[in-house]
């Protein structure tokens, strides 16, 4: 018995769509395979280039970084202990001077939550301590539930200059960064029960995700914000799905 390979996915925030993914080796983690999901998303979309790139701290390595610049996009990467020089430097900037930033406030299941974005090009000598980094970026989070508050503070670098990422961008990006969580994984395991999948080794899961996320993505390029509705309304009307998948032009690529 093999252990489940998972996968890294590229997510476009914009449609909801996963353009790219990648298996990842059930003994490494998801750093070995930037490089061919950048290679995949490339040949997906043509060109990378002003494309910005959220990513979470496990991608917040230099290679990384150059290898986006090269080709003309962009990169927001969350700073965390994995980058303890770069995260001190962040984190020591003198942020109580920095004019107060962009600030959003958001009420729902039962929650408040404040958020506020700051941004800052430092002039030291050397500058960011990360290839290609133009701004370092502070967001401070404040959530109440149940009477109770709790707060967050998270460092980033964007390799925009900060003519190019206004404040209200930066707040608008880096929340992006959650849309996958919501958007495809939600989705795969509440709507279709992903967890409760007897296929748990080998390559079964990968495939099996594959081809949920695919199945996401199609709904979504017809117009489909609802995928449980959507799917149900597909098994009402089987034909339609066979037409699609097996007509010479389909009315979606």
């Amino acid at each position: 018995m093999t252990a489940a390979r998972p996968i890294c996915s590229a997510l476009d925030t914009g449609t909801g769509i996963v353009l790219a993914q990648v298996t990842v080796d059930a003994k490494s983690n998801e750093i070995p395979v930037f490089t061919p999901l950048l290679d995949a998303v490339h040949k997906v979309v043509g060109s990378l280039k002003g494309i910005v790139f959220v990513a979470d701290a496990l991608h917040t390595q230099t290679g990384h970084a150059q290898q986006i610049a090269a080709h003309g996009a962009h990169l927001i990467a969350a700073v965390k202990g994995n980058q303890p020089r770069l995260f001190a430097q962040l984190k020591s900037l003198p942020w109580p001077q920095i004019p107060a930033g962009d600030r959003t406030r958001d009420r729902g299941h039962g929650r408040r939550e404040t958020r506020t974005v700051e941004a800052v090009t430092p002039h030291t000598p050397g500058g960011i301590l990360f290839p290609h980094a133009e701004q370092a970026v502070r967001v401070t989070r404040s959530r109440t539930t149940n009477a109770k508050t709790s707060r967050e503070t998270v460092y980033f670098t964007v390799s925009l200059p900060i003519g190019d990422a206004l404040l209200a961008d930066l707040q608008d990006w880096i929340r992006r960064e959650w849309l996958i969580e919501n958007q495809i994984h939600h989705v795969r395991d509440v709507t279709f029960r992903e967890d409760s999948h007897q296929a748990r080794t080998g390559t079964g899961p990968a495939v099996i995700a594959t081809l949920r996320n695919t199945a996401i993505g199609w709904h979504r390029t017809n117009g489909d914000t609802n995928i449980a509705r959507a799917l149900r309304r597909a098994n009402r009307r089987p034909h339609d799905l066979i037409t699609a998948v097996t007509s010479t032009y389909p009315t979606t690529q």
